[in-house]
């Protein structure tokens, strides 16, 4: 099985990229969603650690933005919870897709976390910073101080983009990424 794991800034359009390789993709921030919606351990567990900001069941994000922008260790806290029962669940999708000749997995803090595999094919996608930045303020429910927030604990974009073995340019057009993907997978396969 081949890993290929999806690097970029913050709004630079991993997930899409990711969508468009056609192989399963592991999307860690469905998996949180998904884990705030309906894991009701999890929703005890930041209730029990963070018991000032987290009341309601399904957890509600804006208790979550709250907790991070109040104080630099609820965010820190918040991660050491979640990330693992996001590993497990990423276990389990290797599991399920032990098969495929090729995986995906979109995950924010692939290095940060070391949750890659040193031979993993890292992707790198790289968008200008003010369409990303245009991208994210269009964004329901965007908060430049979270934003500021998750910058602070990621790793310099251009030293993720130096690790990667290959880089897509994303204009925001289908194109430029198919285009991109078609030219990784030549070389790859």
């Amino acid at each position: 099985m081949i890993r290929i794991g999806i690097l970029g800034d913050i709004g630079s359009g991993k997930s899409y990229v990711a969508n468009n390789f056609g192989y399963p993709v592991f999307n860690a921030d469905y998996e949180v969603s998904k884990i705030y919606k309906k894991d009701k351990k999890i929703f005890k567990k930041l209730n029990k650690r963070l018991p000032k900001h987290i009341h309601t069941f399904p957890i509600n994000k804006s208790e979550i933005t709250k907790a991070i922008l109040s104080n630099k260790v609820n965010l820190k806290k918040i991660i050491k919870i979640i990330h693992k029962e996001i590993r497990k669940k990423m276990k389990l999708f290797l599991k399920k897709n032990q098969n495929k000749k090729i995986i995906i997995l979109d995950i924010p803090l692939l290095l940060e976390n070391k949750i890659n595999n040193k031979n993993d094919i890292l992707v790198f996608v790289e968008s200008k910073k003010k369409d990303i930045y245009k991208r994210l303020k269009d964004r329901r429910g965007f908060n430049p101080s979270l934003f500021s927030k998750f910058r602070k604990i990621q790793i310099n974009a251009n030293y993720k983009k130096k690790k990667s073995h290959y880089i897509i340019k994303n204009d925001f057009t289908k194109k430029s990424v198919k285009n991109g993907i078609k030219n990784i997978l030549n070389k790859i396969l």
